[in-house]
């Protein structure tokens, strides 16, 4: 099993982008997906949290993830705020959307991987604050749990009358812009 905690702001889209790659995990052959969006008092631009648990064989573990494989940062101001890494597991994944190099961000025994998103989106021609589709493109790059081009067409489905095409080219140019480093 493989835990992921996604990262956010309220009205980032980080329960949406979960939703899109638990999507992706259940057509890439992945039987156990099991996405847990935390809902709370959260107001835009609060920061969020959201689990996914992904496995080969069947799920039926529902408990909160306290221990995650990797995390994904849609916001990297939220590195401030909030203790992202948490008990995140020796060797774990950082996955974060910042405008720096990946050198400048350190998290010591763990693999980092960042993708300017925000400018990827804009890129892209998204409107600027855009992330949870570029977000998913720089964890596809990161992880390697879930093709790419599987990914592109799940966000298509998702954001079917929502400028999809936009949102599937952000998610390639940041896949084609993370940098991995770290450990």
């Amino acid at each position: 099993m493989i835990e992921i905690r996604w990262h956010g702001r309220g009205g980032q889209g980080a329960i949406t982008a979960a939703k899109i790659v638990a999507n992706a995990a259940f057509v890439s052959g992945y039987k156990g997906v099991i996405m847990a969006p935390t809902f709370g008092t959260e107001r835009r631009g609060a920061p969020v949290f959201t689990s996914l648990k992904i496995s080969k064989k069947k799920l039926y573990d529902l408990s909160p993830i306290t221990t995650p494989d990797m995390v994904v940062v849609l916001d990297h101001s939220l590195l401030e705020e909030v203790d992202v890494v948490a008990g995140l597991k020796e060797g774990g994944l950082v996955v974060l959307n910042a405008p720096k190099p990946v050198d400048e961000y350190s998290f010591e025994g763990m693999k980092v991987a960042v993708s300017d998103v925000t400018a990827h989106g804009v890129t892209a021609g998204l409107p600027p604050g855009i992330v949870n589709s570029g977000i998913i493109g720089a964890f596809s790059k990161a992880s390697g749990l879930v093709d790419i081009d599987v990914l592109v067409e799940a966000i298509e489905n998702e954001f079917t009358g929502k400028k999809p095409e936009l949102n599937a080219k952000s998610a390639v140019i940041a896949y084609e812009n993370t940098a991995l480093g770290g450990e």
